[in-house]
């Protein structure tokens, strides 16, 4: 590296350690002499570009602690597939994202740069919120239920979460095997989509020019999860007007059984899949758990496998019958959470408007720009058919494009 290009990353890494101290997005920071003996040696299409790493991926040079005080000090001998990837394509991961415990519902520490005194939304907390502080461009997390799109939405970022099994989750602590997808967090649309591209082995394609008017956005009359809230509505209504006034056109739509379906569905696959993939730490370590997970693994033990198959049958029909989609409809488009970021930090929201499409495997993007009523990031969920990542980041381009106008 040359003494500018040094310059420039030991600058970035003091700023990201300072910031870190009041916004405790990082678990651990690399070191200025590591960072910059690996930042010599990186190339490809990320060049060199700082990434974070939620703390359920585990890692060889950095503590991999799970958000849980029963790995404090954990060191693995492997590496995540991602993290792997992530150097391979020339990023340097220059810290671990703080993250809820085992990717659940306790909160972390991590505070919230663009909702002051609010949530930052879970379970990916930290790499949403280091990206919208600006410490670093890129992050990876992961989502269950809604832990991707949720905390983009609360911090005014964008959150990609691919179709399922796109990103390779082998060396990430897993929560359920049937839904976790590891997910991207970046500043812009035409970001993330480079970030997706890079890491995907090129099956995702950055958006190209497409005319506005070829474009079919649906939007649901209804949801069977409940109504929006005055701050969905009222994103929603900014949404429609910025898609019509760039030349798309916006269409309701009735969501299929299928929406309806998925969403009662999640819960029993997530929660006997999370009995199993938590067993040892239940054997070992129950009181050392939170109360919120304890309580939530010993109701999820309950969970029979009758109901489990009946749930996965579910769940396969309805894959099934989203891959045909909905006619003359290119993308859905819903809120991205139930509201904006609630106040205080003794919840990290709910994931209400994500489960269905997380156990769909459809890809789904958070394209921030609209606020709600308290003017706090409110984002928008664009939602594509499995398989269709590069569609839905298209999309979510044009909507950016269009709240982006003056």
């Amino acid at each position: 590296m040359n003494a500018q290009a040094t310059d420039s990353l030991r600058d970035a890494l003091a700023r990201l350690r300072a910031a870190n101290v009041q916004l405790k997005a990082f678990a651990a920071v690399r070191d200025d002499d590591s960072a910059l003996a690996l930042a010599g040696t990186l190339r490809g299409p990320l060049a060199g570009q700082l990434v974070a790493v939620k703390d359920i991926f585990d890692t060889t040079d950095f503590p991999t602690a799970y958000g849980s005080a029963i790995y404090s000090g954990h060191q693995p001998s492997t590496e995540a597939a991602m993290v792997g990837i992530i150097r391979h394509a020339g990023g340097l991961v220059v810290g671990k994202a703080t993250t809820t415990e085992f990717a659940f519902l306790q909160p972390s520490p991590t505070l919230n740069p663009a909702a002051p005194g609010c949530t930052p939304g879970g379970s990916s907390s930290g790499s949403a919120a280091a990206v919208a502080a600006g410490l670093v461009p890129l992050a990876i997390g992961s989502q269950t239920g809604g832990s991707i799109v949720r905390p983009a939405s609360y911090c005014g970022v964008v959150g990609f979460k691919p179709s399922f099994g796109l990103l390779p989750t082998a060396g990430m602590k897993c929560f359920s095997w049937s839904l976790d997808t590891v997910g991207l967090f970046a500043r812009s649309v035409d970001e993330v989509a480079a970030f997706a591209q890079a890491v995907s082995g090129g099956r995702v394609m950055a958006p190209t020019p497409r005319p506005a008017e070829g474009w079919t956005f649906g939007l649901p009359r209804a949801y069977p999860w409940g109504e929006p809230s005055a701050s969905g509505a009222m994103a929603m209504a900014r949404a429609r007007e910025a898609l019509q006034a760039v030349g798309a056109r916006v269409v309701e739509v009735d969501l299929p059984d299928w929406a309806g379906e998925s969403y009662l569905a999640h819960d029993a696959v997530q929660g006997w899949e999370a009995a199993r993939a938590l067993t040892r730490e239940v054997e070992t370590s129950l009181p050392r758990l939170s109360d919120i997970l304890r309580d939530y693994l010993q109701e999820a033990g309950k969970v029979s496998d009758e109901a489990y198959a009946s749930a996965q049958a579910v769940a396969r029909r309805a894959r099934a019958g989203c891959r045909d989609w909905l006619p003359g409809v290119d993308v859905l488009l819903t809120p991205s959470a139930p509201d904006e970021a609630p106040e205080g930090f003794a919840t990290t929201g709910a994931s209400t408007w994500n489960r269905a499409w997380t156990l769909l495997g459809a890809p789904t993007l958070n394209v921030p720009g609209a606020t709600g009523v308290n003017g706090r990031p409110m984002g928008l969920q664009v939602i594509a058919p499995p398989g269709s990542d590069s569609r839905c980041l298209a999309a979510g381009a044009l909507l950016e494009r269009g709240l982006l106008a003056p």
